[in-house]
């Protein structure tokens, strides 16, 4: 069902909205635009005072946000170096999270849960386009594995709650997102924010080469950040199937070519070097966005290089807040 018009204007007005992760990098972008359209409580938990892999922090979040709609944002996330140093805790932590707080919702009665996914839950040969039908047709890539199928299995517990309880959880998958407020720490980062402060910090220093992970042939999509909320809350608003829904922009990039991009952007005019020791990671990741285009309406409309520009920018004037 697709809502219009008046329909949407209201849709959030007076409403309880918990948003796990509000506090990060996608949601801060999703609390700001329900305050924008006037949801009437937008909670967002903490985890100094809400630790979402406890039980009992997942229940008191519960009685005293008292949330009609959830955006399960939180997660434990990182770049291709955090995943291999520590998969255990990637595993958990993402699991443990989600499982719980889909239970705990569901028997507290909060109307309709937004469980977002991971395009890491993908096989790693995945036909590119990735289709949503493809999602079970083989193992994720290696270094990101235990990430993706701890997310995985929040689809298939949100469709088994559906089934046998009514329960109105839908099941996202963003592609690689990016945009002002990213987490620009070279470790834990992901690899548009990583290659920024790569390149503008080998600028400053005068530095004749910048080494990056891999050969660069490797292709990622990327969907600025702004147009990511937007599609949750268009999905929150008129998505309500238990089939899993792809968000991206359509738009597929070779490593090298986006490095070679931002170098310029930033004024970075050195060699560019290839560590082949180190790993690729998926070789293809592009998505076919035609499902939630024809269901509720989602078009990205950030076009890469002026989505890349408003990134760097943000980060040249934030950066010493971002060490």
């Amino acid at each position: 069902m697709r809502l219009k018009g008046r329909e949407l204007d209201n849709f959030w007005k007076n409403r309880r909205v918990c948003v796990t992760g509000g506090a990060g990098f996608l949601g801060s972008y999703v609390v700001a635009q329900l305050q924008e359209r006037g949801a009437g409580e937008v909670f967002v938990p903490h985890v100094e005072q809400y630790d979402l892999v406890q039980v009992d922090a997942i229940r008191r979040m519960l009685y005293e946000a008292r949330p009609e709609v959830i955006f399960h944002l939180a997660a434990l996330v990182g770049g291709i170096g955090a995943n291999r140093l520590r998969p255990a805790e990637f595993f958990y932590v993402n699991l443990m999270m989600g499982v719980q707080l889909i239970h705990e919702a569901w028997k507290f009665g909060v109307g309709k849960l937004i469980a977002v996914g991971t395009i890491c839950a993908y096989p790693k040969h995945t036909p590119v386009p990735f289709k949503e039908e493809d999602l079970w047709n083989g193992y994720p890539e290696e270094t990101n594995a235990p990430y993706g199928l701890a997310k995985k299995m929040l689809l298939v517990q949100a469709q088994a709650y559906r089934q046998q309880y009514g329960f109105n959880a839908i099941y996202p998958l963003p592609v690689n997102l990016y945009g002002p407020g990213d987490n620009f720490d070279l470790e834990s980062g992901h690899v548009i924010p990583a290659l920024i402060r790569k390149f503008v910090e080998a600028k400053e220093r005068h530095e004749r080469q910048v080494v990056l992970w891999g050969d660069g042939t490797p292709t990622r999509e990327f969907l600025y950040a702004q147009n990511a909320a937007e599609g949750l809350l268009l999905a929150a608003e008129c998505y309500n199937s238990p089939e899993p829904f792809n968000l991206g922009s359509g738009k597929e990039i070779r490593i090298k070519d986006l490095a070679h991009l931002i170098a310029g952007m930033v004024g970075f005019t050195g060699d560019i070097l290839w560590d082949t020791s180190k790993p690729n990671g998926q070789p293809r990741r592009s998505l076919d966005t035609t499902r939630a285009e024809r269901s509720f309406g989602f078009r990205a409309r950030m076009p890469l290089e002026q989505g890349l520009q408003c990134t760097i920018d943000w980060y040249l004037e934030n950066r010493y807040l971002n060490k």
